[in-house]
């Protein structure tokens, strides 16, 4: 791994021991780590080279590991919100109430702006 990101050794079991990269263990207590590792390490050595601190650089990664957090979650809830538009319009159809007055109606401003948003994060 060392050798792909063109550092030494040492500077792998240094970032490793401070928590910057994360390696799996063999039963012989070898440390192995994935592509993932690798791509982090070469995002490290570029940080470094625009003069970023280790402990900068820590704090970079550990922000954007909670962006990408929130940014499954936030996925995970509109999917969760299409599912519902789409029974909701399945049970409209199915009434006979796909009039857009009758669901201005019996809709909140609100819900109908959310409903809006989403249609524009979607198309």
């Amino acid at each position: 791994m060392a050798e792909l990101a063109n550092v030494t050794k040492r500077t792998v079991d240094y970032y490793t021991q401070i928590g910057l990269l994360k390696a799996e263990r063999s039963s012989s207590n070898y440390r192995y780590y994935n592509m993932d590792m690798i791509s982090r390490l070469q995002y490290i050595e570029e940080l470094k080279k625009d003069h970023l601190t280790l402990d900068d650089i820590k704090v970079k990664l550990k922000t954007q590991a909670d962006e990408s957090l929130e940014l499954e979650e936030l996925k995970e809830k509109i999917k969760a919100l299409e599912q519902d538009v789409s029974a909701i319009a399945s049970l409209l159809k199915e009434k006979g109430l796909q009039d857009p007055q009758f669901i201005k109606k019996h809709l909140s401003h609100e819900s109908i702006t959310l409903i809006q948003s989403l249609l524009l994060l979607l198309s």
